[in-house]
This record gives structure tokens, C-alpha cells and sequence, in this order.
């Protein structure tokens, strides 16, 4: 099971560094869900399925839909600019596999343990109790945040249709 845990956290460090190194924003929005997808897969195995659900739905579907509409909806930058960006994020970031690769082989040389315990989550029977009685804040953060992304979808789009 160990091994597990390991395989899902260097899968989910590799894809925060693609998102972080692409020089694309629509392939950095789409390493966004992607991330948001394996961080879900974890909070699952760590059974804690109330804030997997919330991070898949906001997280890995919600805020990168807003991004990837944003993104198309921008003028694009000439080739030169694209260029320049590039070059500038590169520079920006280029230390950044080297420092979780240095990390990585510390906490493996040094015999790190985090000793971490998985908590001991005792589950209502019935799902509907535990949402709105025990985490009713969390489902109304959830609302009000699913209801911003719509209602700023809605703006970008009438401002789309007055030009």
C-alpha cells in the first residue's frame, strides 16, 4: 500500500511541474484539472470522500473550465511576444525539477519517515445527514463558488456578443 501512496505522489508532483513548466496556459489549464484529478484519487484512498468530491467538481472541473474559457477568449501574442514569454518562464523556473529532485533524493538518503497516520474516519450511514447537517458551510462555500464561475462565464460572454 505504501508503494501506492508513493506512485500517486510523485504522479501528482509531476503533473504540478508540467503545469508549472508548460509554456502553453491552455496545456497549464489542462495540467490544472489533471493535478486537481490525482489530488481527488488520493483524498479518496485517504478516505476523506466529502472534500475529494469538492475538489474534483471545483478544483478539477469547475476552475479549469473558467481558465481554458478565459485562455480562448484572449487575444493570442504575436510570435515574438510568445518567444520572449517563454524564454522568461524558462529562466524564471529552471531550477525548479532540480530543487524536487534534490528533495526527493534527501529524503530518500537522509531515511526520512513521515509518519503519518490516516485518520480514522468513521462514516454516517447516510450521506445527505453528514452534508447538510455536519458540513453545510463546505456545500455552501461549494455553491457560491459553482454559481461565481457561472455568473462570470455569463459576463465574459455578453461582453464577447457587444464587440
Amino acid at each position: 500500500m505504501f508503494s501506492l501512496y508513493v506512485f500517486i505522489l510523485a504522479v501528482l508532483v509531476l503533473m504540478a511541474l508540467f503545469t508549472i513548466m508548460t509554456t502553453s496556459l491552455l496545456r497549464a489549464g489542462l495540467g490544472l484539472a489533471l493535478t486537481s484529478a490525482v489530488l481527488t484519487v488520493l483524498m479518496f484512498i485517504l478516505n476523506t470522500p466529502l472534500a475529494a468530491v469538492f475538489e474534483l467538481s471545483v478544483c478539477a472541473g469547475l476552475i479549469p473550465v473558467i481558465f481554458i474559457t478565459v485562455i480562448t477568449l484572449t487575444k493570442p501574442l504575436k510570435k515574438l511576444e510568445a518567444e520572449e514569454s517563454a524564454k522568461e518562464k524558462f529562466h524564471r523556473f529552471r531550477y525548479l525539477p532540480l530543487i524536487v529532485l534534490f528533495l526527493f533524493v534527501l529524503f530518500v538518503a537522509l531515511n526520512i519517515k513521515l509518519n503519518i497516520a490516516l485518520p480514522n474516519v468513521e462514516m454516517e450511514p447516510d450521506a445527505r445527514q453528514i452534508i447538510w447537517n455536519v458540513r453545510r458551510m463546505d456545500l455552501i462555500g461549494q455553491v457560491m463558488v459553482l454559481l461565481t464561475g457561472a455568473f462570470g462565464i455569463l459576463v465574459l460572454f455578453r461582453e464577447i456578443r457587444k464587440r
